[in-house]
């Protein structure tokens, strides 16, 4: 059995493996983590080997002299099921490696294009030669709420929400239009920019904001909340 560990920038995921089945996830705050793991390794006592992929740069110390079984740590010279045809390499996020590598797994003959919707949202394209081309990185809904409240003296902090009307009539229809529509209009016009340069693509949503925006997006996608987490466990499969 096997443990898969994903340290984002909010919360950290994890899911046990048996083989490419999960047989239970969850997650828990960064300083709850290393609690949390204890328990999973007493609750599985199978469990024999494990990957982390960190994007705090926090993992070593919060996991520090972990010794109840191998963890081995995601990085830019581990061995992958894909190319990366990235221009700075050493800068791609250990996040959207895992992410690309699940998509090949999954969808071994597609062209995919993979949308996490967590703190921030990134669109990563990889062919169906299993090459890494790149993709983008914007702003996350919770990031773009949090701004339009910093950022000036008057407009409220709000939770994110549907919005109901086009026109937004009154301040907070205004923010989650422009909020939340924007996110909706620029996943759409993404995923149509891509399906006409790109034959026979799979589209991905995952992330944080996937179930929330799924249910407002018009394209046929598919939805997988821990996908981040099988692309880790494929990567460990490869690198044990």
């Amino acid at each position: 059995m096997k443990l898969a560990i994903d340290i984002g920038n909010s919360r950290a995921k994890f899911a046990v493996f048996e083989g490419n089945d999960i047989l239970f996830s969850g997650e828990s705050s960064h300083d709850e983590l290393r609690n949390e793991l204890h328990n999973l390794a007493l609750k599985h006592p199978k469990l024999n080997k494990g990957i982390v992929a960190d994007v705090t740069k926090r993992g070593a110390s919060l996991l520090a002299n972990w010794e109840i079984f191998p963890l081995f740590y995601l990085n830019h010279q581990s061995k992958l099921p894909i190319t990366i045809n990235y221009l700075t390499p050493q800068s791609l996020g250990i996040d959207r490696i895992a992410l690309a590598s699940a998509g090949r797994n999954l969808f071994p003959h597609s062209n995919i294009l993979i949308i996490d919707a967590g703190s921030c949202i990134t669109f990563d394209f990889l062919n169906a030669n299993h090459s890494f081309l790149g993709g983008s990185i914007s702003p996350g809904i919770s990031m773009r709420y949090r701004a339009l409240n910093d950022y000036t003296a008057a407009l409220p902090r709000l939770k994110p929400q549907r919005p109901k009307n086009l026109v937004g009539k009154s301040t907070s229809q205004a923010i989650h239009q422009g909020v939340v529509g924007g996110v909706i209009a620029e996943i759409e016009n993404q995923i149509k920019r891509f399906k006409k340069e790109y034959e026979n693509l799979t589209v991905i949503l995952t992330g944080g904001d996937a179930e929330f925006l799924f249910k407002q997006l018009k394209s046929g996608i598919f939805v997988r909340q821990n996908f981040l987490l099988e692309g880790l466990n494929a990567i460990l499969d490869q690198n044990s």
